[in-house]
């Protein structure tokens, strides 16, 4: 394959071989396709790429216009007219620089090019799913409560033609497109105002997720969650004047033998976050319609376990409340009692979230016989403070099952740090009035870690793993596949834990 300047000292066709040997020599190579661009338009790409000093840094974008001249040639056999030819660099090849490669050039194309065709460099699939990763999600946008329609050149690249046959790459781009498309429905329930994103409307968006594919959905009203003893999520949504809800999912696939494992994920669903009587400042708040994030991922798998084929029993549980200080609010010292019975002194009504998980969780050891119980919610700024955006706090009783949501996460970008579940912090959740604290009662520290703490005690011996994403959740700004606002993150990562790998033929 063709390279800029030669990896060798030899002649770089400057005839000066000294003079390359005292500047910087950097290797280019151009994938499948480029010969025939150079053929076809008689563009000389090596010399664009020296004259733009181009390195083929992963997301590195060189774009070419195309002269009327070239065009016309490129369109003489009844080819497509071709306007512009966008190189993107892809780094070391490896699936991250896919991915940051992918949303690059989809945000390079962003309202320019209705229609584009691009070869990737991708070897494996691994590598093709990040690309188009990067593609879909890089350029998400909510425009449904814009008064005028969005300008056109910020719309998002309307058609985008893969080159490349075979079995494998189809599946590839199938399988990435179907995770993609479950992460941006995740984002849109994430950005949707808070005025118009209530329990009942998540609810509601759960049973179109029934309607439209093998999903058997379930909402437990407020009356019925307090008949039933679910004394956390009902003390959390006491103080609004929309009522909670327990929002079940069961996807169950066809001939699937009875000893098929079965995965309950418990979402946090508290769509809209005040703090309570524990009030936030009004900065904190801006951002607190993201709090039902855990929710919205575990939305957006159930939502593609269908189309995906997974092979297992998995519910989908969704702890649903507004955390508001209405006059029957919960108040700091309340003791409540949980599904399992237990009681539980509430310090901070802004530590509303493990009091939701830990019914669900209660409930979902009770009552559904699970293999393995996994929580997703922005719990706690703790989180943040240890580990930033990138990571999220990880916790788990089961080795096997961290290493394989860690695995996962690796696979997708969506990168998990396990933590310790420390016995000595135990005591810091201890009440003089009722079983349990739940959060520390004794300045401690490692605020993440007593909030797991509290969670394991539910999950009552059951492989469990606690997913604590309040950091990479949320986004600062737009970068590779994220954009500002809350990621969805969890939800590629979750579905690739959950869907088999392909097997070989015999």
């Amino acid at each position: 394959m063709p390279v800029w300047p030669p990896e060798s000292g030899g002649d770089d066709g400057s005839g000066d071989d000294a003079a390359a040997g005292d500047r910087e020599v950097r290797v280019a190579w151009i994938g499948p396709g480029g010969a025939e661009v150079v053929e076809t338009l008689g563009i000389d790409l090596f010399t664009v790429l020296e004259r733009e000093d181009a390195r083929g840094a992963a997301g590195e974008i060189v774009s070419v216009p195309v002269l009327a001249e070239g065009r016309g040639a490129a369109s003489a056999d009844g080819e497509v007219d071709v306007e512009r030819i966008v190189l993107v660099g892809m780094g070391d090849a490896s699936p991250a620089a896919h991915r940051k490669a992918g949303a690059a050039l989809a945000r390079a194309l962003r309202g320019t090019s209705r229609v584009a065709s691009t070869v990737t460099s991708a070897s494996d699939e691994a590598g093709l799913r990040a690309f188009v990763d990067g593609l879909l999600l890089s350029t998400f946008q909510l425009d449904t409560y814009r008064s005028t329609p969005a300008k056109p050149k910020t719309l998002p690249l309307d058609t985008l033609v893969l080159a490349g046959t075979g079995e494998a790459v189809h599946t590839a781009v199938d399988t990435a497109v179907v995770m993609a498309r479950a992460a941006w429905f995740a984002r849109e329930l994430v950005h949707t105002p808070p005025n118009v994103k209530d329990p009942e409307w998540l609810a509601e968006r759960a049973r179109e997720i029934g309607r439209a594919g093998s999903v058997d959905v379930h909402v437990r009203d407020e009356k019925k969650l307090e008949a039933e003893g679910f004394g956390g999520i009902v003390a959390v949504g006491m103080g609004s004047a929309r009522p909670p809800r327990l929002i079940a999912l069961r996807y169950e696939p066809e001939e699937i033998g009875p000893d098929a494992p079965h995965v309950v994920l418990v979402g946090k669903g508290v769509t809209f976050d005040t703090g309570g009587l524990s009030l936030k400042p009004r900065e904190s708040m801006v951002t607190m319609k993201t709090d039902m994030t855990g929710a919205a991922v575990v939305m957006g798998v159930m939502s593609a376990l269908p189309a995906l084929g997974v092979r297992a029993r998995v519910t989908g549980l969704v702890a649903a409340a507004e955390n508001m200080p209405g006059a029957s609010a919960q108040r700091p010292s309340d003791v409540i009692r949980q599904y399992d019975g237990t009681t539980v002194e509430v310090l901070n009504t802004d530590a509303e979230g493990r009091l939701m998980l830990a019914d669900g969780i209660a409930y979902a050891v009770a009552e559904l016989e699970p293999s393995a119980v996994v929580d997703v919610a922005t719990l706690t700024g703790a989180a943040t403070v240890g580990l930033g955006r990138t990571h999220a706090a990880l916790y788990g009783t089961d080795d096997e099952l961290a290493d394989a949501l860690i695995a996962a996460g690796a696979a997708t970008g969506e990168r998990m740090w396990r933590m310790p579940l420390v016995d000595d912090y135990r005591q810091a959740l201890e009440s003089t009035v009722a079983d349990v604290a739940h959060l520390d009662t004794q300045r401690m520290s490692g605020a993440s870690i007593a909030a797991a703490l509290f969670l394991e005690r539910f999950a009552a011996g059951v492989p469990w793993a606690h997913l604590d994403m309040a950091g990479p959740g949320r986004a600062e700004k737009d970068k590779d596949e994220l954009v500002k606002g809350g990621t969805a993150f969890g939800v590629r990562a979750l579905l690739t834990w959950l869907t088999p790998p392909p097997q070989d033929p015999e």
